[in-house]
């Protein structure tokens, strides 16, 4: 639970700094130089703090009123700033010292102040909590370009504005603390259209069309929640165009998301003993392990090295904590994972399956994919975005350890080959598609593109290739038998 109260900061200004933690000087003494005048601002507060068992991991969100520049038609918004991401207090009373010191960054967001209006609202700073909560559970961090799935108005109304990407705050500069580095990542509020052009193109793409657009954000990006209108809305020629220029190019930076998915292998009967298939009728499905999972991690981390060729790294590779790619979190969520103290892709009984080295890579005739609907539409920017890129795209399943990872013939380190394209380890399948082969199935799967609700379920299937793609309603997925 939180309250709403005038912060004591004032103290630090007054020139009693020593009796605050070194961290919290260092994020005031930014939010100071930007607001000299506002020494003493509102703030939401948690009444017990994360770490005296408390469930909010932000120990204060600060509120400033910002007025803008009107010599660059930015207006007059509010800036809410968070303190809790990083480390405070250097005390190992929230951030485990022999790991990390914190997580380096803390949120900013900035939303646009409507007329008349006297104080802040305060739903962005449970939204902001909300973050926070991902980040310490899950232990993956963010960056700039990231974006967030949220599938609800960020202030429970009936805007359209939905959902999030993160940049750089335009003001806040980085600080460094005693406990180390600290960024100022914006949270940028968008519409589902311009998260989807995020997500088959790229995050930074979208901010810098979104700075271009006044009504959608402009120079500093604020936040509207009256904003009725996409940036594809405003210019529907013009900017689409640049973001489909963007993905002939760059192609995507998504390489993997979590979703509703399964796969069968149709090359044998389901009752085989040894099947390691999603789908397995009166007992649980062989789960990823350890090494698998890590390898999945390793792929989806390789995601956003567009500049060099792409490689799925061995299954005993280590993890390289510098790796920096995209994530989006929510309802349907990425798991690349940048700076993590945990296996966010492990199951929590992974530890207890059969050893790694006896679970043999198996080559497979036939294959049966299975995705609902909001994984089904994400196929073509795998294809287009990824595959004809020479990259990867992995699937990893919300409803168990499945995974699902397609491969185009420049990935090195597949254990699916083009002699045997289908191949799987344990629940992990990997599929080889050719360039070809990639061209024909974009033709077949148009209708997927339009991420129209559209009847279910779709069957789309190619003989000679022994491949099938089924495309089912959220229910298969939740039932137990699948």
């Amino acid at each position: 639970m939180d309250e709403m109260r005038p912060s004591s900061g004032a103290a630090a200004h007054l020139g009693l700094a020593s009796i605050f933690p070194p961290g919290l000087q260092a994020i005031y003494g930014e939010s100071r130089r930007l607001y000299p005048d506002q020494a003493n601002p509102l703030q939401v507060t948690a009444i017990v703090k994360y770490w005296l068992g408390g469930p909010d991991p932000l120990d204060y969100i600060s509120m400033y009123r910002n007025v803008g520049c009107p010599g660059q038609d930015i207006p007059e918004h509010w800036h809410y700033v968070s303190l809790g991401l990083s480390d405070l207090y250097g005390d190992n009373r929230v951030h485990d010292l022999l790991v990390t010191h914190g997580f380096g960054f803390e949120l900013t967001f900035r939303l646009k102040r409507e007329a008349g209006e006297t104080a802040p609202p305060t739903w962005p700073a449970e939204l902001m909590q909300g973050l926070a909560r991902y980040v310490f559970q899950s232990e993956n961090t963010f960056c700039s370009g990231d974006h967030i799935s949220w599938h609800s108005p960020l202030d429970n109304s009936e805007s359209r504005i939905q959902h999030m990407l993160l940049t750089e705050d335009p003001q806040m500069l980085p600080v460094q603390t005693p406990f180390g580095h600290v960024s100022f990542l914006q949270i940028v509020g968008v519409c589902t259209e311009e998260l989807q052009a995020a997500q088959q193109w790229n995050g930074q793409g979208i901010l810098d069309l979104l700075r271009g657009v006044h009504i959608a954000g402009g120079p500093w990006l604020i936040t509207d929640m009256r904003r009725g209108e996409t940036i594809f809305d405003i210019d529907p020629h013009m900017q689409q165009e640049r973001v489909d220029k963007g993905i002939e190019t760059d192609g995507s930076n998504l390489s993997g998301v979590s979703a509703k998915c399964a796969w069968d292998d149709l090359s044998r009967p389901p009752e085989d003993e040894d099947d390691s298939r999603s789908i397995c009728i009166g007992s649980q499905p062989r789960r990823l392990s350890d090494k698998d999972t890590e390898q999945i991690r390793e792929a989806l981390r390789k995601g956003l090295e567009i500049n060099s060729k792409s490689v799925l790294p061995p299954i005993s590779s280590q993890r390289h904590s510098h790796d920096r790619p995209q994530q989006s979190v929510g309802h349907f969520q990425t798991q690349q994972i940048s700076r993590s103290r945990k296996n966010s892709l492990e199951s929590e009984s992974s530890a207890a399956i059969v050893p790694h080295e006896l679970v043999r890579t198996r080559q497979l005739e036939s294959v049966h994919l299975k995705f609902n609907q909001e994984s089904g539409t994400l196929l073509p920017l795998c294809l287009r975005g990824r595959l004809l890129h020479g990259r990867h795209f992995t699937y990893k399943s919300i409803n168990g350890d499945t995974a699902i990872t397609f491969v185009s013939t420049g990935v090195e380190g597949a254990f699916a080959t083009e002699e045997h394209p289908y191949a799987a380890h344990g629940p992990w399948l990997q599929i080889l598609l050719t360039e070809e082969f990639v061209e024909q199935m974009l033709a077949d799967i148009q209708d997927l593109s339009t991420r129209e609700v559209s009847k279910l379920p779709k069957e789309y299937s190619w003989p000679d290739k022994k491949l099938k793609i089924s495309v089912l309603p959220d229910t298969v997925f939740d039932s137990p038998l699948q």
